[in-house]
Order: C-alpha cells, then sequence, then structure tokens
C-alpha cells in the first residue's frame, strides 16, 4: 500500500494523539473505554513509540509502572492508579486482594500476576533514542536494580528446576490470553461450578463478544486468580499446591533471554558486572532450543509442567526465539519456511493475501480471524519478528511485517488486533501499543 510523504505525517499525527488521548500524567492506559488502567507489558512497548519524540513520557511511563513493583521482585500485569470502585473493569482490585501477601505494595493497588518481561528491552530503546545520552544514563541507573530485582524474582519464584526456563501460572501472564494454545492445560481442568467465585464480566460492555474469550475460559480465569489469593500470592504455595496451569511459555521465556542480553549491554553503560546476565541470557537460550523446539512443526513449542508434556500449537509465539537470536541459522531457515507460508499470511509471492502475521495457523481448525489470539494480527507480535527476522538477514519478509504495521492503522484504524484477511480493526480503540509501535516504525524508517 503506497504511501507518500504526507500520509506518513498524516499517520504521525493521528498516532500521537492516541497516545495523548490515553496518557494520564506520568503513564499511558491502553485503551480509555476497555483498560483504564497501566498493563505492564503494554507500558514497555508504549515507552518504545515515545522514546522516539518524548523523552520525558519514555521515562514516565516505566517510572509508573516500578513505582508499583512488589518487594519480592514481581511487577504486577497491572497497576490500578486512583482505582475508582464504579469502574467498568473486572477483576479490579477488590477481587485480587494482594493484602494477603506480605510482598504486595501499601501504595498501589495491583494485581498478584505477571506480564512478559519486555522492560529491559525498552529502556535500552529509550536510551538509545535519547536525544541527551548523559541524561538518559541517570534513568538507567535509576530502573537497574529494579529491573534487576524483576527478573531475580522470575528465576528465584518460577523455575523450581533450575533449568533456565520459568513458568507462568496464568494465561493473562503470557500477553495471550485466550491463545489456542491453552486449550488444552484449560480443558484438563475441568471445573465444577462450586470452584468459581461468582463474578460479572465487564469485558463484553465495550467490545464485541465475538471478539472476546468465551465464557469457559473466563471461569478458568477466575479460578486461577481465586487459587492465588487463596494462597497469599506465595509463590512456593501456588507451585507445591497443585496449580493446574504451570507453563514454560515459549513468548515469556523468549522476552526474558532477550531482556538478560539487553540488561548486560545496560550494565555496561552504567559501570556495572554484565557477565551474570550474559550468563542467565545463554542458560535460557539453551534451554529453550534444547526444550521447547518441536522439530516436526518448525517451531518452538510451550511446555505443560502440570502434565509433563509439550504443548504443540502452531502459534505465531513459536517464531518468536528469533527475537533474541536463539535458533541457528539452519533451524531458522526451516522456521521461515513455515512462518513465510499462507498459514500466518507472511508470504512475499504472489500468493499472499491478506496481512501478516496472523497470531494462529490459518489452516488450523479452530483459528478465527476475529477472535483475540486466535487468528487476528498484533501489532507488537509483528514488530518484534520484524527485528528478529532482520536480524538474521531475511529482510524481505522483515519488511513485509513492516509494511503491515503501517498499513493495518490505515485501513482497520488504531484498534488492538486485526483481521488478518482484511485487516478490519477489532477489540478496544484508540489503542496504545498500536500507536507506539507504528510511531517507532516510521521514525525508524527516518522518513519523518
Amino acid at each position: 500500500m503506497r504511501l507518500t510523504p504526507d500520509d506518513r505525517l498524516d499517520l504521525l499525527r493521528r498516532a500521537r494523539a492516541v497516545l495523548d488521548a490515553n496518557w494520564r500524567g506520568s503513564f499511558t492506559v491502553p485503551a480509555l473505554r476497555q483498560y483504564p488502567y497501566q498493563w505492564s507489558w503494554d507500558s514497555a512497548f508504549i515507552a518504545v513509540g515515545y522514546s522516539r519524540f518524548d523523552q520525558h513520557r519514555a521515562e514516565e511511563e516505566l517510572r509508573a509502572l516500578f513505582a508499583a513493583q512488589w518487594s519480592d521482585g514481581r511487577v504486577p500485569h497491572i497497576v490500578f492508579h486512583e482505582a475508582d470502585p464504579a469502574a467498568p473493569y473486572f477483576p479490579g482490585p477488590a477481587f485480587w486482594q494482594i493484602e494477603r501477601s506480605p510482598h504486595a505494595p501499601s501504595s498501589h493497588h495491583t494485581t498478584g500476576i505477571v506480564q512478559p518481561p519486555v522492560h529491559a528491552t525498552a529502556v535500552l530503546h529509550t536510551y538509545r533514542h535519547a536525544p541527551d545520552p548523559s541524561r538518559a544514563l541517570g534513568y538507567v541507573a535509576e530502573l537497574f536494580p529494579k529491573l534487576s530485582a524483576w527478573h531475580d524474582f522470575l528465576y528465584r519464584e518460577r523455575d523450581p528446576h533450575g533449568e533456565g526456563l520459568v513458568y507462568i501460572c496464568h494465561p493473562w501472564e503470557s500477553g495471550q490470553d485466550n491463545s489456542p494454545l491453552w486449550d488444552p492445560v484449560l480443558t484438563r481442568m475441568a471445573l465444577r461450578p462450586e470452584q468459581i467465585p461468582p463474578y460479572q464480566r465487564a469485558d463484553t460492555r465495550a467490545v464485541d463478544p465475538a471478539e472476546r474469550p468465551l465464557d469457559a475460559d473466563y471461569d478458568c480465569y477466575i479460578f486461577l486468580v481465586d487459587f492465588f489469593r487463596q494462597r497469599n500470592y506465595d509463590e512456593g504455595r501456588i507451585y507445591r499446591e497443585g496449580c493446574p496451569f504451570l507453563v514454560q511459555d515459549v513468548l515469556f521465556n523468549t522476552l526474558l533471554c532477550r531482556a538478560e542480553q539487553d540488561m548486560a549491554e545496560l550494565a555496561e553503560l552504567i559501570g556495572a558486572d554484565p557477565e551474570p546476565f550474559k550468563a542467565r541470557a545463554a542458560r535460557t537460550a539453551s534451554a529453550i532450543d534444547a526444550k521447547l523446539w518441536d522439530e516436526s512443526r518448525r517451531l518452538y513449542v510451550d511446555y505443560d509442567l502440570a502434565a509433563r508434556m509439550p504443548v504443540p500449537v502452531p502459534a505465531l509465539a513459536g517464531f518468536t526465539p528469533l527475537f533474541a537470536g536463539i535458533p541457528d541459522a539452519a533451524r531458522a531457515e526451516r522456521m521461515l519456511a513455515y512462518l513465510g507460508s499462507p498459514a500466518f499470511g507472511l508470504s512475499t509471492g504472489e500468493e499472499r493475501s491478506g496481512f501478516p502475521a496472523s497470531s494462529y495457523d490459518r489452516f488450523a481448525p479452530d483459528y478465527s480471524p476475529r477472535r483475540y489470539w486466535r487468528g487476528p494480527v498484533w501489532i507488537q507480535m509483528n514488530w518484534l519478528l520484524m527485528h528478529g527476522l532482520q536480524a538474521y538477514g531475511y529482510d524481505e519478509h522483515a519488511s513485509a511485517l513492516r509494511s503491515a504495521i503501517i498499513d493495518l492503522p490505515r485501513v482497520g484504524d488504531f484498534r488492538e488486533y486485526f483481521n488478518p484477511e482484511t485487516g478490519a480493526g477489532y477489540g478496544a480503540e484508540v489503542f496504545s501499543w498500536t500507536a507506539a509501535l507504528l510511531i517507532d516504525v516510521l521514525y525508524g524508517e527516518q522518513t519523518v
């Protein structure tokens, strides 16, 4: 889709307007109607976009998030800044009951679970694009110990066998809430009605229910939150007392690996020792490569610790180890043969149709181009894979993803996710990371 210089300037103007609309003085909400608080990995991607044109906001974004860090190091997946009990969001702070934990912050309302650790990557990105690098070093030094404590939490509390792989204990921790990745685990849970606390969904008020997770999925989500709060968010108890959802997730571990690589670079910037971070990154990369690679499927797959078996689901996340430079050249070539096929819409030949890259194999029986993580395109996934493919020298495929990041907001507006066949926008409107990562790509092309 041809883009003129005027088109680019108009897109940039509109993208900045989205971030302005969602800026709350010290942080940015993902979307005011649907997500009226601060989300963890959203803020990291939003900071990436801000770093291109507003260093102050880029820094404040993650300062606000880490101000709510727990004393055990965890970074909560939502911070309920100035929480309004009447706000149409569920589950809100009253449901989470984080005061049960001695590690929860007394100064902030938060959730008790986490999201993918992409924050160190965002801090390094912010430093690299700072107009005044010497001033930005102070920001790096300020957040470095907080980032280190965050990663320490994950390796200490979520790697019970010392493999270098951490587990997630809730689908929301993956960022891919209702992905088909979780179907085998959630189906196995087989909950009885009395196990599910009473609740009323709020997510389908602002978004068409056909675009959201099913009620059966939500029952599992809420059961798990109740499981955690009954155990006072004690990670040891959650693991030992039979949490049914314990998954070594490809995307989560890949982003942790890359974040550790980036921590090593941040350490060098401030005169700290980079070697511990390099060692952990190498260990996690080796573990991902050894345990999560599926040769027959040509991608990486999750591992279900509770059932002690792989989760052989063809999700786009299975290609993200490219972002951390994990596969060798031969393995990357095999991955590209699948990723670059019509299954994910990243074909570069005449057979290409629609917009890359589908979050799930288009030929899988339960693929949906409309329902949340079961097929739609997500801008942040394209951004991660774009960088990964570019690092491996797959410039044509990276360019196709870059074009999709630009074209989808033009076709479907600044929405949360997009139909891979038509480009129609779905989910929340006026969505922040769609705008932020578009800004990053436009500046990266040096066209504005």
